[in-house]
């Protein structure tokens, strides 16, 4: 990859996410389609942006993910891990 990327690893029940996190204006892709439209519930898209909105980077970061396994859910979950061990690298 190009650039300098902070990068995390999040786990939850089946599912496994590596996320790369960048300076940028506040984009999330997951699997090559923005979050909004890879995560169909509300919910989903709530749990993944916990980390940013606790720690006010909501368009701070751009942020690519690659996700496998599980459910819905545990993708977000494992997202949300991976975003926040992402910050913590950062």
């Amino acid at each position: 990859m190009i650039g300098k990327y902070n990068y995390g690893t999040g786990r939850r029940k089946g599912s496994v996410a590596r996320v790369f996190l960048k300076t940028g204006k506040g984009n999330i892709v997951v699997n090559d389609k923005p979050a909004d439209e890879y995560f169909s519930r509300v919910t989903s898209r709530m749990i993944l942006r916990q980390p940013l909105v606790l720690t006010n980077n909501e368009t701070t970061f751009d942020i690519m993910v690659n996700v496998r396994g599980g459910g819905e859910s545990g993708q977000a979950g494992a997202v949300r891990h991976g975003i926040t061990r992402a910050l913590i690298d950062y």
